[in-house]
């Protein structure tokens, strides 16, 4: 999928210290796609972080702009809040 990076989520990336390569994987090969309000929707996936720990890493996405616009991105450690069965 072709997507562009908001300003607010590029900074959100780096601050939060998630690999760019992470962002790809899930906008590519989200396990989920989840509707959260209006235009936004939330690509995620469970995605082991360095430490060997495992976060639910989600991605905000509007997919009514060409190409698609990330708005922010950021991991949980609450993935059954989250997480659709």
């Amino acid at each position: 999928m072709d997507f562009q990076l908001s300003q607010h989520a590029g900074k959100e990336l780096a601050r939060r210290k998630i690999p760019h390569a992470m962002l790809e994987e899930v906008m590519q090969n989200p396990e989920q796609v989840v509707p959260e309000h209006a235009k936004i929707v939330a690509y995620q996936s469970k995605v082991d972080f360095p430490g060997g720990k495992q976060y639910l890493l989600r991605v905000m996405v509007n997919e009514r702009t060409s190409p698609a616009t990330v708005v922010t991105v950021y991991r949980t450690s609450k993935i059954e809040k989250y997480w659709q069965p």
